[in-house]
């Protein structure tokens, strides 16, 4: 198996905009199933559907709130009853509700923990339900599962006014090493992608701002801000059989941001 013939069936997790959405459609291009799942933005997860297709993909659209188990368990029913079986999960779905810490409210608090970390928790838990009962073909190569936990720098570079959203991220980190350690003899394989800045809706307001881009750019080594296909075509590689020996680790897609770029010239 090569790069170019990825599992079957993918499920992602936020994928109506942004690196979901990114995520998704590279799937796609590689002729995969795909389920679209999203929460509230129903025309954006259509459109991932639509560019789904024209690359040559197949998929439909699930609405489900990742923080909420009957949902989740609900999403993973139809996934099965659609395409029967499940390859990847990708565990893309996250917010952010920034405050100063002081400030911050326990709705704040709570609700990024729900999606970010719960919400990742009960998804990955419902996939690894699934790969132990299909028992599929185990050889050498050949996993039975693949979950990719989608992440950030901040799951270890510390963010101001951010404690909730970085510490969901450092949540995201050891949940994924403990399963992959979990269920690694079962030939199921755990891993994270971590971006830095990426050019999504979320953060609109700071690239395509060219003073506060300067700004951002200051922070990236490579000296450009990624793009959600940039993300895409790392997972797509870490979905197929060509990483087959690669669990437990997390690949930092992020231009050298987490290179501490404050030392390239006062090292």
């Amino acid at each position: 198996m090569t790069a170019q013939e990825i599992t079957q069936t993918v499920l992602v997790t936020g994928a109506s905009s942004g690196i979901g959405q990114g995520i998704a459609t590279a799937f796609g291009r590689k002729k995969a199933n795909v389920v679209v799942n999203y929460y509230s933005d129903e025309e954006g997860a259509n459109h991932t559907l639509d560019m789904i297709r024209e690359a040559g993909g197949h998929g439909f659209v699930c609405k489900a709130d990742v923080s909420k188990e009957d949902d989740v368990i609900s999403m993973f029913a139809q996934t099965i009853n659609e395409f029967g079986s499940l390859d990847v999960l990708i565990n893309n779905a996250g917010i952010q509700k920034d405050s100063s810490f002081s400030s911050m409210t326990i709705e704040q608090w709570n609700k990024v923990i729900s999606t970010n970390l719960t919400g990742h928790f009960l998804c990955a838990r419902e996939a690894i339900k699934h790969f132990e009962a299909t028992q599929r073909s185990k050889r050498e190569g050949n996993a039975a599962g693949n979950i990719i936990f989608i992440s950030s720098v901040h799951d270890i570079i510390p963010w101001a006014g951010h404690a909730n959203y970085a510490s969901s991220k450092g949540g995201i980190l050891m949940l994924m090493k403990s399963l992959a350690l979990e269920v690694a003899p079962k030939k199921i394989r755990v891993n994270s992608i971590s971006p830095g800045a990426i050019a999504t809706d979320i953060n609109d307001e700071v690239w395509k701002d060219e003073e506060k881009k300067k700004e951002l750019l200051k922070l990236i080594p490579y000296r450009r801000i990624g793009q959600p296909d940039d993300i895409g075509k790392v997972a797509i590689w870490l979905a197929s059989a060509e990483s087959d020996y690669i669990t437990g680790t997390t690949i930092y897609v992020d231009g050298g941001m987490t290179l501490y770029p404050g030392f390239l010239e006062n090292g």
